[in-house]
């Protein structure tokens, strides 16, 4: 909760300058220190998250979550056309990184999660509008959130069929 705390300011800040590059207003606000600010917030989403998860390897998650955020980021913006869903699969795929996972092979779930709200945030853009600008910083973390829980879930309920097969 506290690293989405953290990205919504660093959104915003990013998502107003990206609004004030693209005015056509003699009197807009310079998009510079807006998004200056924003990315300066990102690492720190990040240490948050890393550190306050317990991560085993707080410091190289960290690093890990930068260098995931800025090679899925960049493409996605590229692809999509929008800032913003750029914005939400960088953030959920440095999250991937830079949260404890409790099982090795939850980062399987974690990817498919964050296509999912990238996806998921692609399409609201184009057919529901600003509503979208709004919920999109709160989706990252909250799908690594919800995959966890799901793996975690499976897992459960393939021990009790296994203890339901044993004598």
């Amino acid at each position: 909760m506290l690293a989405t705390l953290v990205l919504v300011p660093a959104y915003w800040s990013v998502l107003a300058g990206l609004v004030s590059v693209a005015s056509d207003s003699t009197d807009a606000p310079p998009a510079g220190p807006f998004i200056a600010f924003g990315l300066a917030l990102i690492p720190f989403v990040f240490i948050v998250l890393a550190f306050l998860s317990e991560h085993p390897r707080g410091p190289g998650a960290v690093v890990k979550g930068m260098g995931l955020a800025l090679i899925v980021g960049i493409p996605v913006s590229a692809i999509a056309g929008d800032a913003v869903t750029g914005l939400v699969a960088a953030a959920g795929a440095g999250g991937i990184a830079a949260l404890r996972a409790d099982r090795a092979d939850a980062w399987k779930a974690r990817a498919v999660a964050v296509l999912a709200v990238s996806i998921y945030v692609y399409l609201m853009i184009r057919f529901a509008g600003d509503v979208t600008l709004l919920l999109a910083p709160t989706l990252p973390f909250t799908c690594l959130g919800v995959a966890d829980h799901l793996v975690e879930r499976r897992k459960e309920k393939a021990e009790e069929r296994q203890a339901a097969k044993s004598p």
